[in-house]
């Protein structure tokens, strides 16, 4: 039986990822910064909590991350710890920073301390690439971030393909496009979309606001995503890849079949404002997911109409 560290349990892919191991038959530690005082509530909305050993690490402090790892004794850790919103890394760009290149560079140093024969997993972000234009980005794709949060993940990439090199540590990062769940907290403007929509369709007569409804993204179910996490652990030699269905669409189609969801036209409920534009943002973003294909025979299970639907069935049940 494996042993596995999430850091960043409490989170949409770490409480997704803990619920596809323990299906596996791993013993999985979640790791979170105070867990005493974290609420684990994906985890509740799993039925998981009880099954996942919770232990506090704070991936910043290193002598925090050493400690954990020499205590749990890991097969395999993934990080999906540090800040993870696009548009809150512009009003916290140091503790994004901090958060997610110091984080992944402690949980490195101290595998490689540790001696033990542990496979690590980063996550990565499609906002390395920045705006590549309708060409789809794979592995070879240079980096030009558009965000601090990109600029963090692009730093985070780095020193993980560094140790890798270095000092032969199994150690890859999933570089992933957009991925969605009735988890996610609606900061992220796709729940904001489908839980404003839901309420109205209830009786709601709020508008909904939104900035720019042009972008284009390339959106996947986060329940098959944590599966190619997986699949890279499992694989001879460490390496990248980048994970996503291959398929693009602008906001606008996800707003219009999370309304159709709830037999609404969008266009009566959403109004966009300039104010809610990011300084700096990727116009489109598309995807070869070919290598994950070939390699690790993954292929996303959920295209974007899917997702809108299965967040709107889902929305609000626990």
């Amino acid at each position: 039986m494996k042993t596995a560290l999430i850091c960043g349990v409490s989170g949409q892919d770490g409480a997704y990822l803990a619920k596809n191991l323990l299906g596996k038959g791993y013993t999985v530690y979640g790791g979170s910064r105070d867990a005493q005082m974290s609420s684990f509530s994906n985890l509740k909305r799993l039925d998981i909590f009880g099954e996942v050993n919770q232990i506090s690490v704070n991936i910043s402090d290193f002598r925090s991350v050493l400690q954990t790892i020499q205590r749990t004794k890991p097969d395999e850790i993934y990080n999906l710890a540090g800040q993870s919103s696009v548009g809150l890394s512009f009003e916290q760009p140091v503790e994004t920073l901090e958060s997610i290149s110091v984080g992944t560079l402690n949980l490195l140093e101290a595998i490689r301390f540790s001696n033990l024969p542990i496979k690590f997993y980063n996550a990565g972000s499609s906002e390395c690439f920045g705006d590549t234009g309708s060409v789809p980005a794979d592995e070879n794709t240079p980096f030009r971030p558009r965000s601090p949060y990109g600029v963090a993940k692009a730093a985070a990439f780095w020193q993980v393909a560094n140790y890798r090199e270095a000092y032969q540590l199994y150690a890859c990062t999933g570089i992933l496009f957009n991925h969605e769940s009735p988890l996610r907290p609606e900061r992220f403007v796709t729940q904001k979309i489908v839980a404003s929509a839901c309420r109205i369709a209830n009786g709601s007569k709020e508008t909904l606001t939104l900035g720019n409804i042009n972008i284009a993204r390339d959106w996947g179910w986060a329940p098959d995503y944590v599966e190619a996490m997986w699949l890279m652990l499992q694989q001879e030699q460490a390496d990248d890849f980048v994970i996503a269905t291959g398929q693009t669409y602008q906001l606008r189609d996800f707003i219009r079949v999370v309304f159709e969801a709830v037999d609404l036209d969008w266009k009566e409920y959403v109004k966009t404002d300039a104010s809610f534009f990011r300084p700096t943002d990727i116009a489109e973003g598309h995807a070869s997911p070919a290598k994950a294909r070939e390699k690790l025979g993954w292929v996303a299970q959920h295209n974007m109409e899917e997702v809108g639907r299965l967040m709107v069935r889902d929305y609000g049940k626990h």
